[in-house]
């Protein structure tokens, strides 16, 4: 029989009474399954998009509600085995997952337009990408999580870090040019402090060599700024997962299916960020309410909350893409064109 891994997940407040979030008993086999998922669709997304070509917009449209409908399956599968409350909890993850995701999306663009990188090689890039980001989040969230249970008080930290984040947005908006310019910078200088870089491509090669020396490719420093953009973003990301569920397996599980559907979301938004202008404050309103959430499940947290939460995200993302459309309806192109 496979060990158990039991975690001690549920939050205790300050009078003893714990905070009703979902904590499991998971087993080896659970994980086994979650990591056999994840290898399953890296494997297949590398066999399908073998060799460089293209992705077309329409493509990219199917893949990404493959990806989605591929999460939601795991989603049963945690229904299965955890019940409700787990459901709640997992969904939720994903959906604000998803939903922050969406500006990493247009900083990607930013970045493969700023190293000039052909859209033949961007696949491979956010491959790679997508690939580290799972190892980056699942420490985040361990270490996260572990932190959490030693020292609640992290809880009212994190809350007001995402509330402060959220009003940032609100208030100011998101300069997009001027991050993804400090992005660049700074995924450069650390790449530079190991190896030279050269502005020569070499086929989809992420290393070449020039004068007998290896050197790093242009693709190989928009990768660097991939990872460095996705770590800014997980700061985010991480402890807004953690507001609604403390188990690291509901947690990197709806973490990880969000962040494997991001390569193909890309290829649909990359071109149409002056037509979602109005997500941002959809973005910046979820950042508080989640913030506010996180502070305030320490004392009371109930399975009704998660669902009210999920609906209330699930609406406002709604409103700021109805709303951006109905704004930019007379002079953006449709997202979905011909293949």
């Amino acid at each position: 029989m496979l060990t158990s891994i039991s975690y001690s997940a549920v939050v205790t407040n300050v009078d003893g009474k714990a905070a009703d979030f979902f904590s499991g008993n998971i087993r080896l086999w659970h994980w086994a399954i979650l990591g056999t998922a994840i290898l399953v669709a890296l494997c297949a997304d590398l066999f399908l998009h073998r060799g460089d070509h293209e992705p077309t917009v329409n493509a990219a449209f199917r893949e990404t509600i493959i990806w989605v409908l591929y999460g939601l399956a795991f989603s049963g599968f945690i229904a299965w085995q955890f019940g409700s409350k787990a459901f709640g909890e997992y969904l939720s993850g994903y959906v604000i997952e998803e939903s922050l995701s969406i500006d990493n999306v247009f900083v990607w663009a930013l970045a493969f337009s700023a190293f000039a990188i052909p859209l033949k090689y961007q696949h491979r890039v956010l491959f790679w990408g997508i690939f580290g980001a799972l190892v980056f989040r699942a420490t985040f969230i361990f270490a996260g999580a572990a932190l959490i249970q030693q020292f609640w008080w992290l809880l009212l930290i994190f809350g007001a870090f995402l509330v402060y984040t959220g009003a940032k947005i609100l208030m100011e908006g998101l300069d997009d040019d001027d991050e993804t310019a400090e992005t660049k910078t700074a995924g450069l200088t650390l790449l530079k402090r190991f190896m030279p870089v050269t502005d020569e491509y070499d086929g989809n090669k992420f290393l070449t060599k020039v004068n007998l020396r290896r050197a790093a490719t242009p693709l190989l420093a928009c990768l660097v700024v991939v990872e460095v953009s996705d770590i800014i973003f997980a700061v985010d990301s991480v402890p807004a997962i953690l507001a609604v569920s403390r188990e690291e397996f509901i947690v990197f599980s709806s973490n990880a299916f969000a962040i494997l559907g991001l390569r193909a979301l890309y290829f649909v938004l990359a071109d149409a960020k002056e037509r979602f202008k109005y997500l941002s404050v959809s973005l910046g309103i979820i950042l508080v309410f989640v913030g506010l959430k996180m502070v305030a499940g320490h004392w009371y947290h109930r399975p009704w909350i998660t669902w009210a939460s999920l609906a209330f995200i699930v609406v406002m993302l709604a409103g700021g893409v109805l709303v951006s459309l109905k704004a930019t309806e007379n002079t953006a192109k449709p997202i979905i064109g011909n293949s």
